[in-house]
């Protein structure tokens, strides 16, 4: 196996943060390229999604990212891979709605057993939604409501879940996605109407698809990077890599094989640039590195144990600071009228470079929550608060 097929994880982390565009942001307004890229930005918290986006795009401010999504429709918040809350490139909607599709089939129970519904019932209840829909902007009330007059009172409850079980299924097959917010309400709107020129895509190529995005963004993968990203089984992951291997090339990782998309052509040594990041929870970055340990060392790992969502969801759940594409330390940020204040624990001493770089990161938040950036180093001992 040639040099440039021999991957240390060094170069394996410093690959990935280059693709997650953290080393080079991308050029201004470039939302689309990089929404795509990265596979999507995870959402449950959307001020989280829109700073990971944010901070991937040179003069990037929250309104902005905002105008991108809610009135030039480059953007689709949805439910995008392993059914969770994302922000996609809109054009992009219809691949991932596919992938849900094949996602499902792969599932040992269908959704609509978890909520004790038949197939019938689930059939009934996805084409209510879309009828409800059509044409029209509703609260998750509204829609409950909507949709209970039309098939029988039995469809409100599931409806009413914030959980989205039912929600999913209708977004997958392009009937769903999030509209602008009332207040403090989420509202829905027919993703085929809100994006314009949907194009369905079929289930099968839509898997291929996220595959090898999956493997260019992240890559090299192994199946059970797929496996833990997806939310599938190991078997039905390394399953998919065999079928699709006419489009992957094997690559050696620290001893052992995982793959690239066929034709990756990179230098044999890849260096990081000396770096210090700020990326929000759920960054799509540290979603996307596996396995974990690899951008988590121990010490990290015991720290964030400790410390607000970190107990149950490891490095994933905090806002975390990269040193180098390693996870460093733990920050949150608290808005004031005229100020965002930036309190930062590191898990180690920075040295005078990095120091001096965690002042240009906390500058570039500042330019994107238009707010004076107060930059504050110490212990963080209150949970964190979800930045964003």
């Amino acid at each position: 196996m040639s040099e440039s097929n021999v991957y240390s994880w060094d170069r394996v982390c410093a690959r990935r943060f280059a693709r997650s565009f953290l080393e080079t942001p991308a050029p201004p307004e470039e939302w689309v390229a990089v929404a795509s890229a990265v596979c999507g930005l995870q959402a449950q918290i959307l001020t989280a999604a829109e700073l990971a986006l944010g901070i991937r795009v040179r003069g990037a401010t929250a309104d902005a990212v905002r105008t991108a999504l809610w009135s030039d429709r480059l953007l689709v918040k949805t439910y995008g891979p392993r059914t969770t809350l994302h922000v996609l490139a809109a054009d992009d909607a219809p691949l991932w709605m596919a992938a849900l599709r094949a996602r499902e089939a792969l599932m040992a129970e269908p959704w609509h057993t978890r909520l004790k519904l038949t197939a019938g019932q689930a059939e009934t209840l996805v084409e209510g939604i879309a009828a409800a829909l059509d044409g029209r902007n509703l609260t998750r009330e509204e829609l409950a409501g909507e949709v209970a007059g039309r098939v029988g009172s039995w469809a409100r409850e599931p409806l009413a879940s914030t959980w989205g079980e039912c929600l999913a299924p209708a977004a997958a097959r392009g009937w769903l996605c999030f509209g602008p917010s009332q207040g403090s309400k989420a509202t829905f709107v027919r993703a085929d109407q809100w994006i314009a020129g949907w194009r369905p895509v079929d289930p099968e190529p839509g898997l291929r698809e996220a595959l090898l995005r999956f493997a260019a963004a992240y890559g090299p993968i192994t199946a059970n990077d797929f496996a833990k990203w997806f939310w599938i089984t190991p078997a039905q992951a390394q399953a998919l890599i065999d079928t699709n291997a006419d489009a992957l090339m094997r690559v050696s990782v620290a001893g052992g094989y995982a793959w690239l998309p066929a034709g990756s052509i990179e230098p044999a040594s890849q260096q990081q640039r000396e770096s210090v990041r700020l990326v929000p929870q759920y960054d799509c970055y540290v979603l996307g590195s596996h396995p974990r340990e690899s951008i988590v060392p121990g010490e990290a790992r015991q720290r964030i144990a400790t410390h607000g969502r970190g107990r149950f969801e490891g490095a994933v759940g905090l806002p975390v600071l990269l040193v180098n594409g390693i996870v460093s330390g733990i920050w949150e940020r608290r808005e004031r009228a005229a100020e965002v204040v930036l309190r930062v624990e590191t898990f180690a001493q920075l040295t005078v470079a990095q120091r001096d770089l965690l002042d240009v990161e906390a500058e570039r938040l500042s330019e994107f929550y238009g707010k004076r950036a107060v930059l504050r180093l110490g212990r963080l001992t209150a949970a964190a608060k979800a930045t964003g």
